[in-house]
């Protein structure tokens, strides 16, 4: 037996035979976290009268004073002009695309809906337009993922009675070769995939071919002591994997969870300035507030170059085409301009499925998802509207900003920016945006660390997550599952696991009234 010690990838425990590995978090004796997905859009300077917001040009702006419960031009509106102005009563509230794209941008749009709505089969097969699926993957379209465009949350049972599908395990190895070393250290390799199992555990396959294996999840309750005599109960997940197809996996292996993350506003973010980013990181708290956000130096497939990471839990994907070849070629198997083999994450190990038949056509330029259906789909990513603000001006609302800014909270989920120039799309260019991140990594504590990096994120680092549209996840996939792993069953329960950077905001929370708490979570609802 082989003993595996701390969370999410770095060690837990191997019991049994070697179809069952457990890999679990580090327990913690107090659950010590803080607010929401800890980021920032501007710089913030603490001063006796309140914050100091550093703007540089198409950058990161806020308010200058200490007074923050008021509603500010132009907020009520956070995707600017590109805001969507359709109902949000609904679950289609994130499906809508960005105000003012045209006429010819609605046609590129819904044909890229269809593409990203469309169930690929197994090659081969009649419907050469659909093949090329797996051989191994974990779903048959990009909206069974993000369902609605929205969240992901984890699986309500064990497998075999639900199935992780917007869940999902990355999986990596400290790099061991001197080559390995080499493009790490380069920035050219943001991990080293199991050389069994590749860089995730893909739990289906097709017609003779066996999935990877079956993620599980245990909780333990965690109690958290509130002002007033409250407990909050946090669950604290435990990961395994059983049914392991392929023998066993490498004994350094590390894992981290992830879930799909919601789709709007993707454009609007890719269209900040890259200076406007950097000008806010402070690796070394040069400030001293406590909070040091940094960059995550990422390699571009298509610039052939280190270049900023914007997306992903930790930073990781530099663009949204490059998000979504990944994902094409990662979650369901399909080869595609930038990511070319037909057999998706299937690795030396796994020659039956890199020998299986694929859908790669001529018409496709000898790939399954050719470059015109790429560039569809990256246009519908890039134009899923940010919904319109919910009761904005209410009185309970801006109270909540107010003690939003008080606790610290926009020190990292920094409200706004501008956007600069998206090349043909003016609907996403120079628009003043309240997306309430940074997309910078911070530690958020050893509660919420996997053990695994990526790129330059360690461990413990995420990229603070934007808060827009968060008050709609009941409405849109009606569950409120938040953070990485859909750990925590509300805001409330998000701003509690937060720890490391946040520390400090979320004891500040924790030390509010029941009345200033609830007005707080009304704030975030309302983004």
């Amino acid at each position: 037996m082989r003993v595996w010690g701390t969370g999410l990838g770095a060690a837990g425990d191997l019991s049994g035979s070697s179809s069952v590995w457990s890999l679990r978090l580090f327990s913690m004796s107090v659950v010590r976290a803080a607010t929401l997905p800890a980021i920032a859009f501007a710089l913030l300077v603490p001063l006796a009268a309140g914050f100091l917001l550093i703007d540089a040009a198409g950058g990161a702006a806020g308010p200058a004073s200490g007074q923050h419960d008021t509603l500010e031009p132009g907020e009520e509106l956070p995707g600017g002009s590109a805001t969507s102005r359709e109902s949000v009563t609904n679950r289609d509230a994130f499906s809508h695309f960005s105000h003012g794209i045209g006429f010819e941008g609605e046609e590129r749009f819904n044909i890229g809906n269809a593409i990203f709505r469309k169930l690929w089969v197994a090659a081969p097969s009649s419907t050469t337009a659909s093949d090329g699926l797996g051989p191994l993957y974990n779903a048959r379209g990009c909206q069974n993922c993000h369902l609605k465009d929205g969240r992901g949350h984890p699986p309500a049972a064990h497998w075999p009675d639900e199935d992780a599908i917007s869940l999902f395990l990355r999986l990596s190895i400290p790099p061991e070769t001197e080559e390995q070393k080499r493009q790490v250290a380069e920035h050219r390799m943001g991990s080293i995939p199991d050389p069994v199992y590749g860089g995730q555990l893909q739990n289906i396959a097709i017609q003779g071919h066996d999935g990877e294996g079956h993620m599980r999840i245990d909780y333990a309750d965690v109690p958290i002591a509130l002002a007033g005599g409250q407990t909050v109960t946090l669950r604290k997940p435990a990961y395994s994997i059983v049914e392991l197809g392929y023998g066993p996996m490498h004994p350094k292996v590390m894992l981290s969870p992830r879930v799909a993350p919601p789709m709007i506003g993707l454009g609007l973010i890719e269209a900040i300035p890259e200076a406007a980013i950097r000008a806010i990181a402070d690796p070394d708290d040069a400030n001293t507030d406590g909070i040091s956000g940094r960059t995550n130096e990422v390699w571009s497939t298509i610039d052939n170059r280190v270049v900023l990471g914007r997306f992903g839990w930790k930073a990781g994907t530099p663009s949204i085409r490059e998000q979504s070849a990944a994902a094409a070629a990662g979650d369901i198997g399909l080869s595609n301009p930038l990511i070319k083999t037909p057999s998706g994450d299937c690795t030396a190990a796994q020659t039956r499925c890199l020998n299986a038949p694929n859908g790669n056509s001529e018409r496709q330029a000898n790939l399954e998802l050719g470059s015109e259906f790429l560039d569809l789909v990256t246009f519908y990513s890039q134009n899923l509207a940010v919904p319109a603000r919910r009761g904005a001006a209410d009185a309970t609302v801006l109270r909540g900003k107010a003690l939003f800014y008080r606790s610290g909270c926009a020190g990292c989920h920094v409200p706004s920016f501008t956007t600069g120039a998206a090349p043909g799309q003016p609907q996403l260019s120079s628009q003043k945006i309240w997306p309430y991140s940074d997309f910078l990594l911070h530690d958020m504590g050893e509660g919420l660390a996997d053990g695994r990096p990526e790129f330059g994120a360690d461990g413990r680092e995420w990229r603070t997550a934007p808060l827009w549209g968060v008050g709609l996840t009941q409405i849109v996939n009606g569950h409120t599952f938040f953070l990485h792993d859909g750990r925590a069953r509300s805001i409330e329960e998000a701003i509690l696991w937060h720890g490391g950077e946040a520390l400090s905001s979320r004891d500040a929370y924790a030390a509010l009234g029941s009345a200033e708490r609830e007005a707080l979570v009304r704030f975030v609802n309302s983004l």
